[in-house]
């Protein structure tokens, strides 16, 4: 992801001290805040704050929240950063980065189903609330496969491909050999695109019809293929691809 308004090149102009957290009444620290009205009623810079921890000798933490917000455009574009992206703007630096990109892990978990509850998997839907918290922000596009039992409960999700900004290579072995060392009943195939329309190509459509094809042969039912965009998902079964 190109970064507008690079941090390297005067993330903070000027040579003026920033107000530290210890300067403002105890009452207004987001620290102390979020013991009194609780989490929900902080805003984001006050959260993002609580998570960095401490500010530098030229800017508090509060401001690097800010700028943080600033320099990436939102709450959402900066959840998306990849580590390097966030420690190349100045203040922050490499412990920072990764508690920030720690935190936006951890949230995308947290809204996913557990895979040791046996998720059972009957509609689009249940499959699109398993796999959208943790590939809507991918900023690469990858192909997964969700391994079913003969239940239809999620035994694994297996990376099959990592590609570039718009394409991952997809060869049916890499797809069917987990499932079939697993001896899964059925799959279901999930990329995300990375530009955050869900919408299926033409290449989608050919690549989900080769691997059914291929689950024919080894055994193995390929139910459904989802493609995942920013907030939305597209089932090609519920487009009738499938």
């Amino acid at each position: 992801m190109e970064v507008s308004g690079s941090p390297r090149n005067g993330a903070f102009r000027g040579n003026h001290v920033r107000p530290k957290i210890t300067a403002l009444p105890r009452e207004a620290r987001p620290r102390e805040r979020l013991h009194v009205v609780g989490p929900q009623a902080l805003g984001t810079t006050e959260l993002l704050a609580i998570v960095l921890g401490t500010g530098t000798r030229a800017c508090g933490v509060v401001p690097l929240a800010e700028q943080l917000l600033s320099t990436f455009g939102s709450l959402q574009d900066l959840s998306q950063a990849r580590l390097e992206e966030i420690d190349r703007v100045q203040g922050v630096g490499p412990a920072k980065a990764a508690a920030l990109v720690a935190a936006f892990e951890l949230g995308r978990r947290a809204h996913a189903p557990a895979p040791a509850s046996r998720y059972a998997i009957r509609t689009p839907a249940d499959a699109a609330r398993l796999l959208l918290p943790v590939m809507r922000s991918l900023d690469r596009e990858h192909f997964r496969a969700v391994l079913l039992n003969t239940r239809h409960e999620v035994t694994a999700v297996v990376e099959v491909a990592v590609g570039s900004l718009d394409t991952a290579p997809i060869h049916p072995r890499e797809v069917f050999k987990e499932a079939v060392r697993r001896s899964a009943a059925a799959v279901i195939l999930a990329h995300n695109h990375p530009s955050g329309n869900p919408e299926p190509s033409a290449d989608d459509l050919a690549i989900t019809e080769r691997l059914r094809a291929a689950g024919r042969i080894v055994g193995i039912d390929v139910l459904d293929h989802l493609i995942v965009g920013n907030g939305s998902v597209v089932s090609l079964r519920e487009r009738g691809a499938l």
